[in-house]
């Protein structure tokens, strides 16, 4: 099976930073898309930043400039570096995995992780 564990998240105060980040184990062969979406209550989810495996990136126009993915392709990780935090950016991040090819597995699968809380008080 494969995993995305998340870690990273906390209370920060306005203006402030932090950086998140989430590493997938399992039996992959290869991800092509890696990111973080965010949640909350009351709100659908909702994307935030992801980078394919061609270096192709895509952020939330509400992050452009505050926010930068980055992946470590080997190591199978995706980090999110977010500056200039707003009490609005605070959510539940979640981690997100698209395009996962198992070994031994001719389907493509998408993969989340359990979320991580960023709180950014005013």
């Amino acid at each position: 099976q494969v995993q995305l564990v998340e870690s990273g998240g906390g209370l920060v105060q306005n203006g402030g930073s932090l950086t998140l980040s989430c590493v997938a184990s399992g039996s992959i062969f290869t991800i092509d898309t890696m990111g973080w979406y965010r949640q909350v209550p009351g709100k659908e989810r909702e994307l935030v930043a992801l980078l394919t495996l061609n270096e192709t990136t895509t952020y939330a126009d509400s992050v452009k400039g505050r926010f930068t993915i980055s992946r470590d392709f080997p190591k199978k990780t995706v980090d999110l570096q977010m500056t200039s935090l707003h009490p609005e950016d605070t959510a539940v991040y979640y981690c997100y995995a698209g395009g996962v090819k198992k070994f031994f597995d001719l389907q493509t699968h998408d993969f989340w992780g359990q979320g991580t809380q960023v709180t950014v008080s005013s």
